[in-house]
């Protein structure tokens, strides 16, 4: 599984340095806009309490910690569960240690609201995310859902 999480973000980060030609008609605004107004009629379905951040996703602290926080350059360990918006789960893992400079920029902003023994509903727009492109179980233009327990800040 951690081998499937680091390929996915290799992936993606090699995707997200290519350049668009003239040709290509994706509007990242549209899909801002959509991935938005999706989210909220999620939260709405749900009856949740999220905060929007300033930088577009959504969380909830459940348990807000008690240790270090984490920075942007952070090496942390983690348990979580990924999900689409449908409930359909596409990763998990229950001991997963990574710099928060090699995830999706979702858990890079949103791990740093918690603190050690810390857990965070997260939900991340496409384009914090995997963006515009297909990775396995996530389809382009993916909302995707994690619950993340911060157990450890290494750095």
């Amino acid at each position: 599984m951690k081998k499937f999480i680091l390929i996915l973000l290799v992936v993606a980060a090699g995707f997200s340095g290519c350049k668009k030609d003239s040709t290509d008609t994706f509007d990242a605004e549209a899909q801002a806009a959509t991935d938005d107004a999706t989210i909220q009629a999620y939260i709405a379905n749900n009856h949740l309490s999220m905060t929007k951040d300033v930088s577009g996703f959504y969380y909830k602290i459940v348990t807000p910690g008690t240790g270090k926080y984490p920075t942007a350059a952070s090496t942390v360990t983690v348990s979580y569960v990924g999900k689409l918006l449908n409930g359909t789960q596409f990763d998990a893992n229950d001991n997963f240690s990574t710099a928060l400079t090699a995830v999706v920029r979702g858990w890079t902003l949103g791990l740093q609201h918690i603190n050690e023994g810390g857990t965070i509903f997260l939900i991340i727009p496409s384009a914090m995310g995997y963006a515009n492109v297909d990775n396995g179980a996530i389809p382009a233009n993916s909302v995707l859902t994690f619950t993340i327990t911060l157990k450890s800040v290494d750095k």
